[in-house]
């Protein structure tokens, strides 16, 4: 797969991961110099519980994209921060995956709640944090699947935790 020419494809960048699944709930994902992850479903669900759902890693990917982004536009903002924790959870309506095709068989709902340890004013971090959410690959791809996501922010200073208002 090659990325098209054009005015923008000097932008356009080219990742790859190879995986394989030997006919059960586990693939092994090879990301290279990266190294390997196992991707599995938990014993009661049919796999061997050797590591993360897919739908578990995807939301590992949302923390780990958001949190990338945020680093990218804090350092163009000039935000300073110490850190940025997530917890993050999802539903998911199995009936879709069953096979019934009424029901989408992705996430129903993300719950994330990220708090930054900074001492910036909450003005200074709601301006990032609105620039990360536009710019965020994998925010907005689950945006796109109409997936119901929500992010709380919270501003933690020295132990006082404030949530960021939001438009």
């Amino acid at each position: 797969m090659a990325a098209t020419g054009g005015a923008g494809s000097g932008f356009v960048r080219r990742k790859a991961v190879s995986a394989h699944n030997d006919a059960t709930m586990r693939t092994v994902a090879d990301f290279g110099e990266f190294g390997r992850v196992t991707l599995d479903e938990p014993v009661p669900h049919g796999g061997t519980g050797q590591g993360p759902s897919p739908l578990q890693a995807v939301l590992g990917a949302l923390c780990g994209c958001e949190a990338v982004t945020f680093r990218r536009t804090a350092a163009g903002l000039g935000l300073r921060y110490e850190s940025l924790d997530f917890e993050a959870a999802f539903t998911i309506d199995i009936r879709g995956r069953q096979g019934d095709r009424s029901v989408r068989p992705h996430f129903q709902t993300v719950r994330v709640r990220a708090v930054v340890a900074t001492a910036e004013p909450v003005t200074a971090l709601a301006a990032v944090i609105e620039e990360t959410e536009a710019r965020c690959p994998v925010m907005n791809l689950l945006l796109d699947a109409k997936v119901d996501l929500r992010i709380e922010w919270v501003r933690d200073s020295d132990g006082t935790l404030e949530t960021v208002p939001r438009r």
